[in-house]
């Protein structure tokens, strides 16, 4: 029951960073791809319809690693304090700016498009420093409080992972604008996507490597690097062939690829400590009463099948292209 409980939140995570890592990747390029105020808009209007829907796989996951995991949310979340700050503040003002920024069609838009931008970045970076500390182990103590300077969350190899995710997310954001996007914008959304293959090969390659060096991983998580790498191959084939939909798909595996790897890296252990003679946490332990997670999984399946619905049907009735009789949503 546990271990099925850990496979829900971490198919729940993939999801977000599948779909929502478009989001964050058109964000930091919304500059690049259009100087102009109607580009921005069809740019924006490429994920309008998709935005919040994206943003509910995140609530699904919190949700279930509060009720099915308490032991482990209040450890995670005090051990990576700042990251975790700063990705709620890239987070909120990222959402924001996106539903803000053209509710007032005679206001001046360029704060609020550097806020979408300036947000899509810190929260990029966020998530690549917060799953690198996971990787690493939280500096945590014995006791399970932090330990040693606030700052040691933003080690050389943490801010590795915060480079990465900005090329991942970029990379995925340029993939889905050469599918979702006006026609013109598709040579160089495709340019870009191509450009970014190889910062984020140099991710993967460095992460994995240096991983080997700073972790006693197991076995468990080859699966997970070996989807990571086929999913880059896949897309880097697809772009250079011109076929969108499959980079994007690859793409978007590739995203999620790291979630699993972080998830399977100390099975059966939930969480350990950097520090030596620190905390750790088994899944056992982490997880809630039995009781509890019978429960909860009454409340699953339907839930699983709405969130599920509700995306399938969004993107069968937005599947085209913007265009000039598209309803921009921001």
């Amino acid at each position: 029951m546990v271990i099925l409980w850990w496979c829900v939140l971490g198919f729940l995570i993939s999801g977000y960073f599948a779909l929502a890592g478009y989001d964050y990747g058109v964000g930091m390029l919304l500059g690049r791809l259009s100087r102009d105020e109607a580009g921005r808009r069809r740019v924006l209007g490429a994920f309008g319809p998709f935005f919040l829907a994206n943003e509910v796989w995140l609530v699904a996951a919190v949700g279930v690693l509060f009720g099915a995991f308490p032991h482990l949310e209040g450890k995670v979340f005090s051990g990576a304090y700042l990251p975790v700050v700063a990705l709620l503040l890239g987070l909120v003002t990222f959402t924001a700016a996106v539903q803000l920024r053209s509710r007032r069609p005679d206001a001046g838009r360029g704060a609020w498009t550097l806020a979408i931008t300036v947000g899509a970045w810190v929260t990029a970076v966020s998530w690549g420093v917060f799953l690198g500390n996971l990787v690493l182990g939280l500096p945590l103590d014995a006791a399970g409080k932090p330990a040693g300077d606030v700052l040691a969350v933003f080690s050389p190899y943490a801010l590795l992972w915060g480079a990465g995710f900005v090329a991942l997310f970029a990379l995925q954001g340029a993939a889905f604008l050469a599918v979702r996007a006006p026609a013109e914008f598709t040579a160089r959304a495709n340019r870009i996507a191509k450009a970014l293959l190889a910062p984020a090969l140099a991710f993967l390659v460095v992460a994995v490597v240096w991983g080997a060096f700073e972790t006693s991983a197991s076995w468990s998580v080859v699966p997970a690097i070996v989807l990571a790498f086929g999913a880059l191959g896949a897309a880097s084939s697809a772009l250079r062939a011109g076929r969108h939909k499959a980079a994007l798909v690859a793409t978007m595996v590739l995203s999620a690829s790291p979630v699993l790897a972080v998830g399977t890296l100390r099975l059966p252990a939930a969480l350990t400590s950097s520090v030596d003679g620190g905390f750790s946490l088994s899944l056992t332990e982490a997880a809630t009463s039995t009781e509890m997670l019978g429960l909860l999984t009454f409340v699953l399946p339907p839930a699983l099948v709405a969130i599920a619905a509700v995306q399938w049907a969004t993107w069968r009735r937005h599947e085209g292209r913007v265009d000039q009789r598209s309803l921009l949503h921001f």
